[in-house]
């Protein structure tokens, strides 16, 4: 059994530690959370020691089998994760306004929106506009792209709504939207079809952190004629996407430009004669509408849409 320690440590729990606290609490496995958390059992079982002398109680009972927690540990895991998670969000809101006192923009795009010519469009007046401000790009998933603006992590998107309501957006192109369907598929050599002929179809799902209003609009759950969508499997990004269908494990929607952008063998692309078109915009939190990086993508769309050139209707 773990003895309780003498006395109370000098120093105050580190974050790292707090961290591989919670982590052994769910494994109650030192080899497990070890192999987890790339590093050896010994070094693990050191780090766990000296946080408890830190708090000058017993967080596991240990014996040669079994890793229990004590009544002390069950107990500290509410704050431990409180202030890990805490400290997470200070980290987060430090990094907002480090990147605001640098001239340092974070853009977010989901699927092909960064190979969109709206998208260089802007970036291009961007720079030209604002040349010492610095833009980081990231390629985010279909989980990450909205939960990543929720949270701060990135300042503004490149996306397709709909969107929570506390996102703001300034819509910069409209184009079709066309059913994507395994090869195998009966229709999948007709021209177009519509959304009836697609009733019976499985449709590829999201996972359940993705808001669902989101989701609703790209599977048109419910048709029009109020029949709900069955789902099948579930995917985080555009190639799982793909692959599900080339599969035959269901079908999707996606805008026009995929046809384009999305070759893939095992997936064919038709019109369908009754959907409605896919909207590309610009995305940030209303909240943070005026940061100087977001104001400035704010005011570069809309003097580029207003360039000559620009095209509101289907994207190019």
């Amino acid at each position: 059994m773990s003895a309780v320690p003498d006395s109370v440590g000098p120093a105050e729990p580190s974050i790292h530690q707090l961290r591989l606290f919670l982590l052994l609490s769910e494994e109650l496995h030192f080899g497990r959370a070890a192999a987890r958390l790339h590093m050896t059992q010994s070094a693990l079982s050191r780090q766990i020691q000296d946080l408890e002398r830190r708090l000058g109680v017993a967080l596991f009972s240990r014996d040669s089998r079994t890793v229990f927690l004590t009544d002390a540990g069950r107990a500290l895991t509410v704050e431990a994760r409180a202030t890990v998670e805490a400290m997470g969000q200070l980290r987060v809101r430090a990094d907002q306004w480090a990147r605001t006192l640098a001239g340092h923009v974070v853009v977010g795009t989901i699927g092909a929106e960064a190979a969109m010519p709206y998208t260089h469009a802007i970036l291009e007046h961007l720079h030209a506009r604002h040349p010492r401000i610095t833009v980081e790009i990231r390629t985010l998933n279909f989980t990450e792209h909205l939960a990543q603006l929720l949270s701060g992590d990135i300042d503004i998107a490149f996306l397709r709504p709909p969107v929570p309501p506390t996102i703001e957006l300034l819509e910069l192109a409209t184009e079709p939207r066309v059913a994507c369907l395994p090869a195998t598929d009966p229709l999948a050599n007709r021209a177009e079809v519509s959304l009836a002929d697609l009733t019976d179809r499985a449709f590829v799902d999201v996972p359940p952190e993705v808001p669902r209003i989101w989701w609703d609009f790209w599977a048109v759950d419910p048709r029009p004629d109020g029949t709900r969508v069955r789902y099948g499997p579930v995917v985080s990004d555009m190639e799982g996407l793909l692959l599900a269908v080339a599969r035959g494990e269901g079908m999707c929607f996606l805008p026009a430009a995929a046809r384009d952008l999305f070759p893939r063998p095992g997936v064919r692309y038709l019109d369908v004669v009754d959907l409605s078109p896919s909207v590309s915009a610009l995305g940030w939190l209303a909240q943070h509408r005026h940061r100087p990086g977001v104001q400035a993508m704010r005011e570069t769309a809309a003097a580029a849409m207003a360039a000559p050139g620009w095209e509101r209707g289907p994207s190019r």
